[in-house]
């Protein structure tokens, strides 16, 4: 590191002109980043998907669809309600360039009483759907006899696009203000406070500027919005902290040169370990393949790597330039002592009666936990969204008139390597169908043979070789077959969330049949997500857990503590998994009950994982610089602690701020993930810090540095050996 802090320091100013570059260039595409994102990120490449793709390609589904909810005014005619229907349906069609129109009547259940609901089909995805939704929103407008709402998948995500500005705006409202005055307190004066805050800003701008370039080679979903911000303020701000705590602390007795010198060589190391661990933190989830935890990991890794790269470079630069003027514009007195002198006798208070605090801790941490045996995960829709949202109130309208939630509709797609309609693949496929109905969990099945009313393959076949009746059961046929393709719905008696529904598709999945089965609709989609998620996800949990205790251990030269700074982790996690179901699923604190979203548990532990290590490393790295200076364990804990503990609390209050300010938001995954790392690292900070630690170092003595104590001894016999 003296290599690196030489070269940083002679190369300040041109590196500070880099960084106005850089910030330049990125800053313009970042502010262009909202119009690449797209979707909640559920996507990965399956059977799911290929059934899709076939429903669109040969039996003309729609790639896309649009759903109009109208509820007929007082005073309106049951006849002038279907006209003004119609007329709408129609003008839609051609304003929007859709493929099709499914009109609402009284025939096809489509209207019941007041209500009633159309669907505008799109076959083509060609990046002007937003257009497409304005032009129809525009003519919903302009109804006046007729209540107009929209709704549907295009309509969904775009407004969820919008909350997602909107709550990435509240928070930073929120966060950033208070965040100065944690930063103030700290500091004391505005200059040193302000700098946390300007790099937290330039590594958060120039990262959304960097993943715009993502977009031409993966879909990069919403959510991206408010993880890049949550993770870098949080973490820029915790790495300047401790850089210029560090800093002031040197430049009171050294020169400015040395003192930045002495400050990349401690607390940039410190930051380089820090960063790493919450990059391997975020790149396990790599394992998983689906979009929205590849664009969280990539996102987060690469402002991971920003914010290390200018807390090492563009921090140093401006500090150096700054000298001693860091102090100006002093608005509060802090003192370090008092500070210090209060730390070290609560370090000392706790470390007297170790064993009762340890059992303290880990009673409150067990209490914490308890609820997670219930929690049930679900993957985000459209309940993600406010009700404040036209889209969200019509589809909850829609849901409930219309929707049967206590069906599911399962797609199969039988191929054949011939063409369907000849005598061995139709035989197979009724079957296959006679199979399907024997299930006791469908409900019904629509197939070819329901449709014309023929129980086997023979009497099909000897149907379509009268010309007459063929021509009759032509339009039929081409709804469930083309080609080597047969169409086959079946509707479950479950709902489509539920275990059977996925336990059903799993089961059909295995199924051995002559013909090629393709399975497609919502209980296969969540089937595959959530079977993706917990076959992959402990691989990245494997390598999380054993980089971070290397890169621990390389750290610290110690074989117990890395593995206890895990055990804490998980622990403090779990515990916070079990206040979150408590909070959102039991709807406490004021709070409406939902679900906890499926990807929360990866997210917060793949983020705060990383993140809390930051006060491990930062913590331990001084009591190691003690440890080694003094070989007295208990010395080194209490000065370790007296010595970061303002910093680390600091540090920890801002995390909180940030990331907690996304409670106060209106996406209920963003609020669920704000919350829960909010509540991690709170956790982490005062029954982990605060009471764990010190309990343990105590506890552990001279064996928390097995590793480094060997080592010494090691090189002390051979210095006497030589001598």
């Amino acid at each position: 590191m003296n290599k690196v802090a030489n070269a940083l320091y002679a190369g300040r100013k041109i590196l500070l002109i880099l960084w106005i570059i850089l910030i330049v260039g990125f800053g313009f595409y970042a502010a262009k980043l909202p119009s690449v994102l797209g979707g909640n990120g559920f996507e990965m490449k399956g059977m799911y998907k290929d059934t899709e793709q076939l429903l669109v390609n040969k039996f003309d589904v729609s790639e896309a669809q649009i759903i109009v909810l109208f509820e007929k005014k007082d005073g309106v005619s049951d006849s002038k309600f279907q006209q003004t229907i119609a007329q709408y349906m129609q003008k839609a069609k051609d304003k929007s360039d859709a493929s099709k129109v499914d009109i609402p009547t009284a025939s096809n259940k489509m209207i019941k009483g007041s209500t009633a609901y159309g669907i505008i089909h799109f076959n083509h995805d060609d990046g002007m759907m937003d257009k497409r939704v304005e032009k129809i929103r525009t003519l919903s407008a302009d109804e006046k006899e007729v209540s107009v709402k929209l709704t549907g998948g295009p309509i969904i995500e775009k407004d969820m696009n919008t909350a997602s500005q909107a709550d990435l705006a509240k928070a930073e409202a929120i966060g950033i203000p208070v965040a100065l005055v944690v930063l103030l307190l700290a500091f004391g004066s505005v200059v040193a406070a302000a700098i946390p805050l300007m790099i937290g800003i330039v590594t958060v701008v120039t990262t959304m500027g960097v993943v715009y370039f993502f977009h031409p080679y993966t879909e990069l979903s919403i959510f991206i919005l408010n993880v890049i911000p949550m993770i870098g303020l949080a973490l820029s701000i915790d790495f300047a902290l401790l850089f210029i705590n560090r800093f002031k602390e040197e430049i009171q007795t050294k020169s400015i040169e040395k003192a930045i010198k002495i400050t990349i060589q401690t607390a940039g190391r410190s930051v380089i370990f820090s960063g790493l661990c919450v990059f391997i933190g975020l790149a396990g989830m790599l394992f998983i393949q689906v979009d929205i935890f590849q664009n969280v990991a990539l996102g987060g890794m690469a402002v991971v790597f920003i914010a290390v790269f200018s807390a090492l470079t563009l921090l140093p630069s401006i500090l150096a330039i700054l000298g001693t003027r860091i102090n100006r514009l002093r608005i509060l007195k802090v003192s370090e002592q008092g500070g210090q002198s209060r730390w070290r006798s609560f370090a000392t208070f706790v470390m007297k009666k170790p064993v009762t605090m340890t059992i303290v801790s880990l009673i409150i941490l067990l209490v914490a936990l308890i609820p997670v045996r219930d929690m049930h995960l679900e993957i985000p829709s459209s309940e993600a969204l406010p009700t404040k949202y036209e889209s969200r109130q019509a589809f909850d309208t829609y849901n409930d008139t219309f929707i049967n939630k206590n069906t599911a509709d399962v797609y199969f797609v039988l191929e054949a390597k011939q063409d369907m309609l000849n005598e061995k693949p139709l035989t197979n496929a009724f079957t296959f169908i006679k199979q399907l109905k024997g299930d006791s969990l469908v409900k019904q099945v629509d197939s070819i043979s329901t449709a014309l009313n023929v129980k086997s393959s023979d009497q099909l076949q000897a149907m379509l070789e009268n010309p007459q009746i063929s021509a009759q059961t032509k339009p039929s046929v081409d709804s469930f077959i083309n080609g080597h393709y047969m169409l086959i719905k079946a509707t479950l008696d479950t709902d489509q969330n539920s275990d059977q529904a996925k336990d059903f598709v799993r089961k059909w999945k295995e199924k051995h049949s002559p013909l090629t089965v393709h399975i497609g609709g919502y209980p296969k989609f969540e089937q595959e997500i959530f079977d993706e998620i917990y076959e992959k996800a402990p691989y990245g949990l494997a390598l999380v857990l054993f980089s971070t205790y290397v890169i621990l251990m390389i750290a610290f030269r110690s074989v117990l503590i890395p593995l206890k700074a895990i055990i804490m982790n998980i622990l403090s996690l779990t515990a916070t998994f079990g206040l979150l179901v408590w909070l959102f699923q039991n709807g406490h604190l004021g709070l409406t009950e939902s679900n906890i979203a499926l990807v929360l548990p990866v997210f917060v532990f793949g983020l705060v994982f990383g993140l809390s290590m930051d006060y491990e490393v930062f913590l331990i790295s001084r009591i190691h610089e003690v440890y080694h200076q003094t070989h007295d364990n208990n010395v080194a804990t209490v000065e370790g602690l007296a010595s970061t503990s303002k910093i680390i609390t600091s540090a920890a209050l801002i995390m909180i701020v940030i990331t907690g300010a996304f409670a106060f938001t209106d996406v209920t995954p963003v609020k669920q993930m704000g919350v829960g790392i909010a509540l991690a690292i709170f956790i982490d900070a005062t029954i982990v810090r605060m009471l764990l630690v010190p309990s343990l170092m105590k506890l552990l003595g001279d064996a928390n540095w097995w590793f480094f104590t060997k080592k010494r001894d090691k090189s002390s016999s051979n210095e006497q050996l030589k001598s």
